[in-house]
């Protein structure tokens, strides 16, 4: 993966190459870096052109200036793919990934080859409930990470990713989150229920972990009550960072899905194996 930075932007990203025909674009959780989508990215780099952003705050993308915030991630997104020619592209977003991705969905719809989201939930009709909730919880956390990054990192962990392996991954990338990046993410609920869903012209496809927290599994049974069109993906062995733990089926379902996309419209195949509610259990 080469690595470039915009003049006018804060935001580091990474490309693969431009060889193939279409453009995956990788949104990676909070707390961490582009690298959590490593093994995605060796397995698809040489069948998609592999576009891959450090969210500002995040990994290498700590240059900012006065009035950089979460919320202008879409329109940096953007400018990333006017400088490197892209018309449009999939998206895959987890967790935070998956807010900047509907947000950039919202804004640029005309841009978007497909959808996916895991980890996440239905910004455009989040339940004022289930944001408090969240936000509660998030507090939490934070309190951890003024005290000591270490200290938030073990507990951060342990609700990211479900193995073993995928824990200590991810508590390496959570231990290089710098405090001070916390403000970036301030305006993160100025996304939330601006926008209203419209007719989409793309496949979503939604998802998490079997061992994520209740909350977002009720989300995603939510978001599907609402949009029953979409495609739902529960992984059966795997947290809140589905593509960590399970990351060759995470690859396998994503591969389908993309290549389905090529017939949407004229083909709704549900990927593995098919249980009584509208989900695949990977």
């Amino acid at each position: 993966m080469q690595q470039f930075k915009l003049d006018f932007s804060p935001i580091v990203y990474y490309t693969s190459g431009k060889d193939c025909s279409e453009w995956v674009l990788f949104l990676h959780a909070a707390f961490v870096n582009y690298k959590m989508f490593q093994p995605q990215i060796k397995y698809f780099e040489n069948k998609y052109n592999i576009l891959a952003v450090d969210i500002i705050g995040h990994g290498k993308s700590t240059d900012t200036k006065k009035g950089d915030c979460v919320e202008k991630m879409s329109a940096w997104i953007y400018d990333i793919m006017n400088a490197e020619k892209i018309k449009k592209i999939h998206i895959v977003g987890i967790s935070l990934g998956a807010v900047l991705a509907q947000d950039f969905a919202n804004r640029y719809p005309e841009a978007v080859n497909s959808l996916a989201c895991f980890g996440g939930y239905d910004i455009n009709n989040f339940d004022k409930k289930m944001q408090k909730e969240n936000g509660t919880s998030q507090i939490r956390m934070m309190l951890k990470a003024f005290v000591s990054i270490k200290w938030f990192a073990k507990a951060n962990k342990k609700i990211s990713a479900f193995s073993p392996q995928a824990q200590n991954d991810f508590y390496d990338m959570n231990i290089q989150f710098p405090k001070k990046s916390f403000l970036y993410l301030a305006s993160l609920n100025s996304m939330v229920n601006v926008f209203q869903t419209k007719s989409r012209k793309y496949p979503l496809l939604i998802g998490c972990g079997k061992f994520d927290i209740p909350m977002e599994l009720q989300a995603v049974e939510d978001w599907k009550s609402r949009e029953p069109q979409l495609k739902v993906a529960i992984f059966e062995n795997a947290g809140h960072c589905v593509n960590m733990d399970m990351p060759q089926k995470f690859n396998e379902v994503m591969e389908e899905f993309w290549e389905n996309t090529k017939n949407y419209g004229s083909s709704r195949v549900m990927v593995g194996k098919k249980y009584p509610q509208p989900q695949c259990l990977c």
